[in-house]
């Protein structure tokens, strides 16, 4: 029996099909296939061997074989053979074993050689069967997955006993395949686990509250800079790291842990040995014993010291404002304080940071500040109010707070001066009362000085009310007029010395459009020499107290000179706008004949005005850096593609107009150890810093798996979503990940194969050589990450011919609010057709500048990949190649 064919043995089929037939179907239908798929991975069962051997023995047969159905059939175990043929492989049509299957009951064969059903079949005719019995082996599914089958060379009469106990083996042997995919199953997602675990960074502590041992995993030991022969269990060992400063705060968050039975939650500085400072956060929960009692202490520790350095990024911002500004946890205790607050309080950081607000000050308990700051953080409503506070302090403050995520934000400034002016007009009116001339003068005066801090209050709210202090100043000529001048022009200063009109009003309604179009000609029209200029070179205000039509229209041309001989100012007043020894912007004050000069008062309120705009403009041109420092670190997330030769990889990314934030789009680009490029985009739902933060978890959690892996896309996508539930990453996202593959007769033939899967995410844009453009729709995509781990993920596969161009984007490039998804392909496609034959670098700008709006709303992301000759030189346009250091040849 060992030189002929096995049953399982395909021959070559005769004319007559009808016993291979069912054969063929079975072999063709998806769910038997991937029933038996699942069990032909796991590794070899001696109990198979066994039940084999027990099959031949009771049936007293010469031969037995239990054989796995597929695309191939399996032999999974063999009695009275080599047992060389377990694991070997061979086609599944036209064997005795197809023929069991497809019945999906007992094939009972006497004498082969005039059994119709099989006489043809090469097992027959070659000698090897002349009696057979088989079953169909039925998975869990109830999908049959193999036969167990016992034959003979010569023909015999099989009893129904013999089929019976056939059978009964039939049904141990399934459970015995069923029991070691399971075993494998349990094993691969534990490793899987491990890995996730891993990635994350997340290490896991366990406190034994008995015997007061510690028990740290690698991950933990590495944060605390222990290694294993170091670190004695003890909490004295763990307390040796934590910083001196938070030491009793930890021990105190510990000991509320276990007497409360309550979930601990800790943030703390460790000291490493060589002195550098490490941020972490704890998290743990108390578990019971038997008795009742807290036993242990489980939870798991990560490092947050990138958030941190972030915080301080912030803080830099604080630090530079002028105005004071602190906030609170949900326990009322100081978290920040910036430099401003130290001097008005009059209390270092030191003192206040991490105690109580109302110990530290108690003279505010009863008063408008505790009622004002507990309303805030009870409703969430931002509360604005003025108020004094007693000695040691005794002083005005106008205060503005409001609840965020962390507890209280409190922004307030020193009005006492302004309190003191006003009780000092109260003084003078009463002080003149006796005098009716007297007091009307006193009253007047307090009425002027109380518009100018009426003015100087709105033009400060509305200047803080938003982070776009532009429009805000440009609102500022709408402040001014009439009360200090009868029409006015606010010219903004850009970082290289340029001037711009960004606002202007009048009083008169009917003037409005003409000091308008002026606004619009003004600066072309403007002589070098005008006061205008002179005011921005000098930093000095200039005034042109009279004759100022004739005055400036001779350094005006047309159409600007007859705009201003309509308009027939006076007199006008250049102040400049400065902040931080800089001219930021200017305000010119224009007078109409008959208008009184403006007073002493009047030109301290424009200088105070005009300070706070300048202060104004260069904070938001402070928040303007803060912007493009957070779109830096967008891109510093998102590394540089592997150029893997004959292979050009192109990425873009552009940020939405509205703000220049951190968001969660993401592309990427890397080889597989076995050298196979992987092309990765995808897109985190929102656009902040959480969404960058997850994006970051995201795209580091997918490079891990897929390099360590090697797994293709689809399994990727799978390790990926599983990793994402198990740590927690509570986020949705779209991606497509693609790896280009090629064997060694594919790159003689000059192709590659393309296998992606797509996780909710628009569909690639393919352009081949010959101009054709298709959008890779495949089957369609699978559901997006973070919704369901357990959803199924599938691979499709195209081969590309070099010359070939893949195109992968996020959903900003496609989606508008003014049109919908299927429009935006329809354009994109008809952008990559006409930039065909464009260099990479120019098809993917020209894509960005045909598809983007002026202000995008969306951030966008692209990766497309180039496929060039690899019998030829690297083309120069393609730049040069880069790869690491790769444990294996790439794969193009």
């Amino acid at each position: 029996m060992d030189a002929a064919p096995e049953p399982g043995h395909p021959g070559e089929r005769p004319d007559s099909q009808d016993a291979a037939a069912p054969g063929g179907q079975l072999v063709g239908a998806a769910a038997p296939l991937r029933a038996a798929a699942r069990l032909v991975q796991a590794p070899a069962d001696p109990a198979l061997q066994r039940l084999a051997g027990l099959a031949a023995r009771l049936l007293s047969a010469s031969s037995a074989q239990v054989w796995l159905l597929g695309g191939v059939q399996t032999p999974g175990a063999v009695a009275g053979q080599d047992l060389a043929l377990v694991g070997s492989t061979g086609p599944s049509a036209d064997s005795l074993c197809t023929v069991t299957a497809t019945g999906g009951g007992p094939l009972v064969v006497e004498d082969a050689t005039a059994d119709e059903r099989v006489a043809f079949l090469p097992p027959v005719t070659s000698g090897a069967v002349g009696a057979y019995l088989g079953v169909p082996l039925f998975g869990q599914d109830g999908h049959v997955v193999g036969t167990l089958c016992v034959f003979d060379p010569v023909p015999r009469t099989w009893r129904s006993s013999d089929v019976d106990a056939l059978c009964e083996l039939a049904v141990a042997a399934a459970a015995e395949l069923e029991l070691s995919a399971l075993s494998l199953q349990y094993e691969s997602e534990r490793l899987r686990r491990q890995l996730a675990v891993a990635a994350g960074g997340v290490g896991s502590f366990d406190w034994n509250l008995s015997t007061d041992v510690l028990e740290w995993d690698e991950q933990v030991l590495q944060l605390f800079g222990y290694t294993a022969g170091d670190f004695d269990g003890t909490m004295a060992a763990f307390e040796r790291r934590v910083h001196p400063d938070d030491v009793q705060r930890v021990r105190r968050s510990l000991a509320d842990a276990v007497s409360s039975g309550a979930t601990f939650e800790a943030e703390y500085r460790l000291v490493l040995p060589e002195g550098t400072t490490r941020w972490v956060k704890a998290r743990g929960r108390v578990l019971p014993g038997a008795d009742g009692r807290p036993a242990h202490l489980l939870g798991a520790v990560y490092d947050t010291t990138r958030e941190h350095d972030e915080d301080l990024r912030v803080a830099r911002v604080l630090e530079s404002m002028s105005s004071a500004f602190f906030s609170l946890d949900r326990d009322w205790r100081f978290t920040y304080v910036n430099a401003e607050a130290e001097r008005v309080l009059q209390r270092s950081r030191e003192q206040m940071l991490g105690q109580d607000v109302w110990e530290l000050f108690p003279d505010a308990i009863g008063a408008e500040f505790e009622a004002q700051y507990r309303h805030a953080m009870a409703t969430g409503e931002q509360v604005n109010f003025e108020a004094h506070y007693p000695q040691p302090l005794d002083r005005w403050y106008e205060v503005r707070a409001w609840r965020d995520p962390d507890g209280l934000s409190v922004y307030f400034l020193d009005v006492t001066a302004r309190r003191t002016a006003q009780e000092q007009a109260e003084a003078e009116r009463a002080a003149t009362r006796d005098a009716l001339r007297t007091a009307e003068q006193a009253q007047q005066a307090a009425e002027r000085t109380a518009e100018r801090l009426a003015l100087l209050a709105q033009v400060s709210a509305d200047l803080t009310a938003t982070f776009d202090a532009e429009e805000a100043v440009a609102r500022l000529a709408q402040h001014l007029v009439p009360a200090l001048g009868d029409w006015c022009i606010v010219t903004l200063v850009d970082e290289h010395g340029n001037l711009r009109d960004i606002g202007s009003w009048h009083a008169v309604e009917a003037m409005r459009p003409v000091l308008e179009r002026y606004r619009r000609v003004r600066l072309p029209c403007l002589s070098a020499k005008a006061p205008l200029h002179r005011a921005l070179r000098e930093n000095q205000p200039v005034l042109v107290a009279c004759d100022a039509t004739e005055r400036l229209g001779a350094m005006l041309t047309d159409p600007a000179r007859q705009l201003l001989q309509h308009l027939a100012p006076q007199a006008a007043h250049m102040l400049p706008l400065r902040a931080r020894g800089r001219t930021v912007g200017l305000v010119t004050l224009f007078r109409s004949p008959g208008t009184p000069a403006p007073t002493s008062e009047d030109l301290l309120t424009v200088s105070e005005v005009a300070d706070r705009a300048g202060l104004a403009l260069d904070n938001a041109r402070l928040y303007g850096q803060q912007q493009h420092m957070a779109e830096g670190l967008q891109r510093a997330l998102l590394s540089a593609p592997v150029q893997p030769d004959h292979l050009q990889v192109v990425v873009r990314y552009r940020p939405a107009a509205a703000a220049a934030q951190v968001g969660g789009d993401w592309y990427d680009s890397f080889l597989q150890a076995d050298g196979a490029t992987v092309l990765v985009i995808g897109d985190v739902m929102g656009h902040d810093v959480t969404a960058a933060a997850a994006m970051s978890q995201v795209r580091s959690l997918l490079r891990g798996i897929a390099y360590y892996s090697g797994e293709a896309p689809a399994a990727v996508l799978a390790g990926l979503d599983a990793a994402m539930a198990g740590l927690a990453v509570s986020t949705s996202a779209t991606a497509v990940v693609a790896r280009l593959e090629q064997s060694a007769d594919e790159r003689a033939r000059g192709v590659t194969r393309l296998r992606w899967s797509n996780a909710g995410h628009p569909p690639p844009m393919l352009l081949t050589p010959d101009g054709t453009v298709t959008a890779l729709t495949g089957l369609g995509h699978d559901l997006l990450l973070g919704i369901d781990p357990h959803s199924p993920r599938s691979d499709e596969q195209i081969t590309l011919d070099r010359g070939s161009t893949v195109l992968l984007y996020t959903d900003g490039l496609v989606e508008r609010r003014d049109q919908d998804h299927d429009q935006g392909l329809l354009q994109l496609r008809q952008a990559v057709s006409e930039l065909a034959g464009e260099s990479l670098d120019q098809l993917c700008d020209g894509v960005l500048a045909r598809l983007l709006p002026e202000r995008a709303e969306d951030d966008v992301a692209l990766v497309a990949v180039r496929l060039h000759p690899q019998d030829l030189p690297r083309p120069p346009d393609a730049g040069p190649g880069w790869t690491p250091s790769p444990t294996a040849a790439p794969l193009q």
